[in-house]
């Protein structure tokens, strides 16, 4: 079963009608009340982007980072997503110079499970990632963003700088990754 960690996006209800759509069983719940230990009741998780940051609402998602890295959860970041699964392994990210808003092209830059082909997908974010931790390897970029799509090294967990619940290439990355 899917859970999907609604961060308060404004595209969460995209991604919820992109799964209902597809028959892909899921649960949805806010980081607040979320039990980290009903976390076993789940294969993968996916960590919506969010509105406003919070210092609660990052604490929860890092620990669903670790506790999926630890137990070998699926997980896909989505924006704020990518970013708390940055900088809960020792990453950074920065203030972009302006919003970031609108469609882009993705090019891949090394072979992986989720995304095989250059995307078009949509961005929406005031913040990116800046430098990876050494656990986390990049695997396509845009010409406004150097990590567009990470991995965790050898295992599936992922993460989107963009919204991929917002564009047709992403509705594709998000069925490969409820598929693997």
């Amino acid at each position: 079963m899917l859970l999907v960690v609604d961060n308060g996006s404004i595209y969460t209800k995209n991604l919820t009608d992109f799964l209902n759509k597809k028959n892909i069983l899921f649960e949805k719940q806010v980081p607040h009340l979320l039990d980290i230990k009903s976390l076993e009741n789940y294969d993968s998780v996916i960590l919506s982007g969010r509105r406003k940051n919070e210092k609660k609402t990052n604490e929860i998602n890092s620990k669903i980072v670790n506790y999926s890295i630890k137990n070998n959860i699926k997980l896909l970041g989505i924006c704020y997503g990518a970013e708390i699964l940055t900088l809960t392994l020792g990453g950074t990210i920065k203030k972009t110079l302006s919003l970031q808003k609108g469609n882009e092209k993705i090019k891949i830059s090394k072979d992986n499970l989720i995304s095989d082909n250059p995307l078009e997908v949509f961005e929406s974010h005031g913040f990116e990632i800046s430098k990876l931790p050494s656990v986390l390897v990049p695997l396509g970029e845009s010409k406004n963003c150097k990590y567009e799509i990470i991995q965790y090294e050898k295992k599936p967990i992922f993460g989107t700088q963009f919204h991929p619940e917002m564009s047709q290439d992403g509705h594709d990355l998000i069925e490969k990754f409820c598929s693997l």
